[in-house]
């Protein structure tokens, strides 16, 4: 299933890795192992967030996900997705 996994990541503690040289090694190992559809960087309410896009076979792999952004202080969110071909599929076998 497509997922897309919001992190809004503590402040203080980006800025602290962004000091130390840290934040750009960590943000590519965590991507590397997520290898997203896509990836987007946000600012919300003030906060550092990024938006990433994946597909997710099971639910057990939230915490594999999610553990990583925790430790850099994030608050993560799960929401299911859809690309514009599965909203149009999705919407044609309500007519058929």
């Amino acid at each position: 299933m497509r997922m897309m996994v919001k992190a809004v990541f503590d402040n203080q503690v980006t800025t602290e890795a962004i000091s130390r040289g840290t934040m750009q090694k960590d943000l590519e190992e965590m991507l590397g192992r997520l290898k997203p559809e896509a990836v987007y960087f946000v600012g919300e309410d003030g906060q550092r967030a990024m938006l990433t896009v994946l597909d997710m076979t099971d639910s057990s792999q939230m915490p594999a996900i999610a553990e990583p952004m925790f430790r850099a202080g994030a608050r993560v969110t799960f929401l299911p997705c859809m690309s514009l071909e599965d909203a149009q599929k999705g919407l044609a076998a309500l007519t058929s």
